[in-house]
């Protein structure tokens, strides 16, 4: 699994406090909607040169993580 935590930003004046990529305007969100919508990795970095894989696969990392925690349940 990708190292999400030098990749994934997070500043309260930018996109609403939510997580982005590298400090740019690209959120998490935005990527896991591409991918969802049946976009390819490689259509996300043809369309947003400014991305790499590793900035793709950090998002998911994240939201793996986000989604681990989120739904943790105790017994």
């Amino acid at each position: 699994m990708v190292e999400y935590k030098n990749i994934i930003t997070i500043e309260s004046g930018k996109r609403g406090g939510k997580p982005c990529i590298r400090g740019m305007r690209i959120t998490v969100s935005d990527i896991l909607g591409w991918l969802a919508s049946g976009m390819t990795i490689q259509e996300i970095l043809k369309d947003f040169d400014e991305l790499t894989k590793e900035d793709i696969y950090a998002a998911l990392s994240f939201a793996a993580n986000r989604e681990n925690k989120t739904y943790h349940v105790t017994v």
